[in-house]
């Protein structure tokens, strides 16, 4: 038996623990799908292992092109959030990484008591160093309001991966393929997700300028009604939207914007960076 088929194995066993303790609350297992490669799996090892199973996609309304076509292939349930993305931000302002309330509203909410996630420790130094243990207690806003998720590829490299898609001829997000073959390092996520990096999501906003508007224009409804610290510190929501993408303090958007000739504009500097035309 090779190193994969024993993950395999110790996955379904997993699972199948994962349908019992839901069934101690009268519920089928969640498969949390986010539509990726990851989720495609859990999905696959879900059906091999005859759980009792709902596959439930959270919509976040920024979500790639292909990604609601793909979840309903892989019949898993759609479910809408109460607010938009950018209804959100009309209200909340800006996400950013250190205020990702879009994911508290949007994707991170309870459904069903147990639920099974495709986290790996290998995709990144931060998962690696989180997640230990492939069953883990998950509290959404109050200690009352908790879910039993269960981690049945932790351990799985991004060769297994490749290896279990390949075996079980698993049809991925169009977005992993390029040029027909295969790709498991591209990454499938919401549009111009907050939570990236600044180099790279400033050039998804460049893939998309439209988003870049989208983001101005419902940021303005929030600007105008907002007396909080931004409106203190900035002078403008274009100021703002500049500095959480091109400044790593306050202090250096301070010295970026600031000059001899007086203060930049930073609705000319993103015009002209993104080449789009703003309000």
């Amino acid at each position: 038996m090779s190193n994969l088929d024993k993950k395999i194995e110790q996955a379904k066993r997993l699972l199948r623990l994962a349908e019992d303790e839901a069934a101690s609350h009268g519920q089928p297992v969640e498969i949390s799908y986010s539509g990726g490669k990851d989720s495609d799996i859990i999905l696959h090892l879900a059906r091999e292992a005859g759980i009792n199973h709902r596959a439930i996609y959270k919509m976040t309304t920024i979500d790639p092109a292909g990604t609601i076509q793909h979840c309903r292939e892989a019949g898993a349930e759609i479910l809408k959030p109460k607010r938009s993305f950018f209804e959100l931000i009309q209200t909340s302002g800006f996400p950013t990484r250190w205020a990702r309330f879009c994911c508290d509203r949007l994707k991170e909410y309870k459904v069903l008591e147990v639920a099974v996630q495709g986290i790996r420790r290998s995709e990144s130094h931060d998962r690696e160093r989180r997640y230990s243990e492939p069953t883990i207690c998950r509290i959404y806003g109050s200690k009352k309001n908790h879910v039993s998720v269960y981690l049945p590829i932790l351990e799985w490299t991004e060769d297994d991966v490749k290896q279990y898609i390949e075996a079980n001829t698993i049809r991925c997000h169009s977005l992993y393929y390029r040029g027909g073959q295969f790709d498991p390092t591209q990454r499938l996520g919401c549009l111009c997700c907050p939570l990236l990096s600044q180099k790279r999501l400033r050039n998804e906003f460049k893939q998309y300028p439209g988003m870049v508007a989208a983001y101005i224009r419902n940021g303005l409804i929030w600007w105008e009604q907002t007396k909080g610290t931004s409106r203190a510190k900035f002078g403008t929501i274009y100021d703002l939207f500049y500095h959480n993408l091109f400044c790593s303090s306050y202090a250096d958007y301070q010295l970026k914007t600031s000059g001899f000739f007086g203060k930049a504009d930073c609705k000319q500097l993103l015009e002209n960076y993104f080449n789009i035309q703003l309000r």
